[in-house]
């Protein structure tokens, strides 16, 4: 490059500065990106277990930068261990109780829904009912702190009969269960004007590592969630939270799902993603298209063949964070750039699930994963301002407090 076109580079990058910093996108942006939106950035409370209660979250919230939350509460009398986080009173929750955290998202700026991913159509019968209980409780919760005229939802998992799907058409008579419980609980959400959104993730380590299949949550495929919508004589009170990381271990594009799904039906984003293993030692023997296989230790040792570690371990994949610690096999600038051009304006929830993150069982590894994944993802999704890309809060309205000035009873399955 000659002295003349090196000044005159210099030159034109000089003014291209000076003009992006009156706003300007400048000459080198590409001219397709999307208009930025102004999409919340949740936290889901599910990795600050170490944290007992609502005050603690919503301070974890505020320490990074944080939106809202959804509020994990699971039963604590589970019989689960892979999911303890409960950060609110479910039993004693009562009309005064959402006055206050109302209060308290009014004064801090957050914005909260509340949800417990457990199985509701299969496993112990028992247990079935005791989900089923607790996520009717939880709608009642989500009434009381205003419901959809609050954007408080109801988040859930289906579940899935494993004894059923082994059955000829076993997936279409867990279609049909799904059918039978679910009517009553969205009807019941509906009546309260609450919204239940179920979550993709097929829950996988749900099942031993003896089973030949790991197949545990209905609504882990598109195809599915398409067919609960059809199989519902009024699906209007059923939404979903859409996770792109469990696509991106079954090899599929979450951008393309997003363009092939019904759109009005997506209520909330999970921000996690996959770091896919094609070329390790248990890709290459078991293949990509089943979970592995177990067999006897010692055969395996033998025949030179890996097994998994665990229910987990059997699908050549670990969870990330965008942006956190390298890179993952998400493209998420494709991704969230798919969804601002479609028009979503709903929360984007950081799930942190990250091997380097929650998982390490260190909070300093937490919440660096959450803070990481907050500025990964607002150059895309928040605009331009003084201080960088910054969420815009005169966007936000308060929340009101008209549905919690008077009680709504406890119910269970058996008044329906």
């Amino acid at each position: 490059m000659s002295n003349t076109s090196r000044r005159d580079f210099f030159k034109a990058a000089a003014a291209v500065t000076a003009v992006g910093a009156l706003g300007s996108r400048g000459a080198f942006a590409r001219d397709v990106k999307p208009k930025a939106g102004n999409n919340p950035i949740w936290l889901m409370t599910s990795a600050l277990a170490f944290e007992k209660n609502f005050d603690g979250v919503v301070k974890r919230a505020l320490d990074v930068g944080a939106q809202g939350l959804e509020l994990c509460v699971f039963r604590r009398d589970t019989d689960r261990t892979d999911h303890v986080a409960t950060h609110l009173e479910y039993d004693n929750f009562t009309p005064e109780t959402a006055r206050r955290v109302i209060d308290v998202c009014n004064k801090t700026g957050l914005r909260i829904s509340v949800g417990s991913y457990d199985n509701l159509i299969g496993g112990d019968p028992a247990q079935q009912i005791k989900n089923q209980n607790h996520i009717l409780k939880l709608i009642r919760i989500a009434a009381l702190l205003g419901g959809d005229a609050n954007d408080v939802v109801c988040g859930s998992f289906v579940g899935y009969d494993v004894e059923l799907g082994n059955q000829e058409n076993g997936f279409e008579k867990n279609l049909e269960k799904f059918k039978k419980v679910f009517t009553p609980i969205l009807n019941y959400a509906k009546s309260l004007g609450v919204t239940v959104c179920v979550e993709n993730c097929p829950m996988e380590g749900w099942r031993k590592v003896s089973s030949t299949d790991c197949y545990c949550n209905l609504p882990g495929c598109l195809a599915a969630r398409k067919l609960m919508y059809a199989i519902l004589d009024d699906d209007s009170a059923l939404q979903e939270t859409y996770d792109p990381s469990h696509d991106i271990w079954q090899h599929i594009d979450p951008s393309d799902v997003i363009n092939a799904m019904d759109f009005k039906k997506l209520r909330r984003v999970h921000i996690k993603g996959t770091r896919n293993f094609p070329s390790d030692a248990e890709a290459v023997h078991w293949g990509r298209l089943f979970p592995i296989q177990n067999v006897n230790a010692e055969l395996a040792k033998k025949a030179g063949v890996p097994l998994a570690a665990h229910e987990w371990d059997r699908l050549n994949y670990e969870p990330r964070l965008p942006g956190f610690g390298g890179s993952d096999s998400c493209d998420w600038t494709k991704f969230l750039e798919t969804l601002m051009k479609k028009g979503y304006k709903n929360p984007f929830v950081i799930e942190n699930e990250g091997c380097n993150s929650s998982h390490t069982g260190n909070v300093g590894a937490t919440m660096q994963g959450f803070k990481a994944t907050i500025l990964n993802t607002a150059p895309v999704i928040w605009p331009l301002g003084p201080n960088g890309y910054e969420f815009d809060k005169a966007s936000l309205k308060p929340m009101t407090d008209a549905f919690c000035q008077k009680n709504i009873p406890v119910v269970t399955m058996d008044n329906f």
